[in-house]
């Protein structure tokens, strides 16, 4: 009897384990509401993304959302005015339901800015220390695509020596070392909530979140991808996602072509 009995307890202990371990790694869904820190009023229209699982949808009028996750997925917060969050889903939140989420307003009053000028006193030693090192300055090489380089910031002579050897080592080393975020282009094409978010977004904020780059970075590719300077600056970012995904598959083309001709070579 007493074998029995720890058997039975055995059982119980691993199957509960399991199920805690299914519940962990398998894709459920997670309810929220999401307000405003001030008021407490429901934010309705609000984007929520889960940038693992690349899905979308949108809060109800009363600020209510149901999204696709699993425990340890991010979700991605956003709503018009107000700043943007991240929230990880926790095991509590899985099993227990809704979660308020309080979000706050954006800072309408900008900081002052003082800007000094230089003021020359005509002894060079003294004005040369007030002249910076750096500059905001913008280069363009001619006969190379691109919208320019900017001195001073950083990597800059990697950056534009890379283009004058190699123009397409940018995307090569783009594409090449970001894999698990291109892949997500295709996600992110099917799933129509995200597709209808991004049709009204022009900030490039979600792009950026979901594909884990700078904005630095998502100008060049879309630029080093021979799109215009006005398609830039005017596309929304579901134009933009077109765009990369089109000239991504683009790259595999040529990647795998090349690779071919390398293996017969050897």
């Amino acid at each position: 009897m007493r074998h029995l009995l720890i058997l039975i307890l055995c059982l119980t202990t691993v199957y509960g384990y399991s199920q805690d371990t299914t519940a962990t790694k398998t894709p459920s869904k997670v309810k929220g509401t999401l307000v405003s820190s001030t008021t407490s009023l429901p934010l309705a229209e609000a984007n929520i993304v889960n940038i693992n699982e690349v899905v979308g949808t949108a809060t109800n009028d009363d600020g209510e959302f149901e999204i696709r996750a699993k425990v340890n997925d991010t979700l991605h917060l956003s709503y018009l005015g107000y700043k943007s969050i991240k929230v990880r889903v926790t095991n509590d939140w899985v099993k227990f339901g809704n979660t308020e989420i309080a979000m706050t307003e954006l800072a309408l009053a900008l900081e002052e800015v003082t800007v000094k000028q230089l003021e020359l006193t005509g002894y060079l030693e003294v004005d040369m220390n007030q002249v910076p090192i750096t500059s905001n300055n913008r280069y363009r090489i001619s006969g190379l695509p691109g919208q320019g380089y900017e001195a001073g910031k950083p990597n800059l002579a990697s950056r534009v020596l890379g283009a004058i050897f190699n123009p397409a080592d940018f995307l090569y080393n783009m594409f090449g070392r970001k894999p698990n975020e291109m892949r997500k282009l295709k996600k992110m094409k099917e799933d129509d909530e995200i597709r209808s978010h991004l049709s009204k977004r022009f900030d490039r904020e979600m792009l950026l979140v979901l594909l884990q780059v700078t904005r630095y970075d998502l100008d060049e590719i879309v630029n080093q991808c021979n799109y215009s300077k006005d398609f830039i600056n005017t596309a929304n970012d579901l134009q933009i996602l077109d765009a990369i995904s089109i000239c991504y598959e683009e790259y595999k083309v040529i990647k795998n072509s090349k690779e071919r001709k390398n293996n017969k070579k050897e």
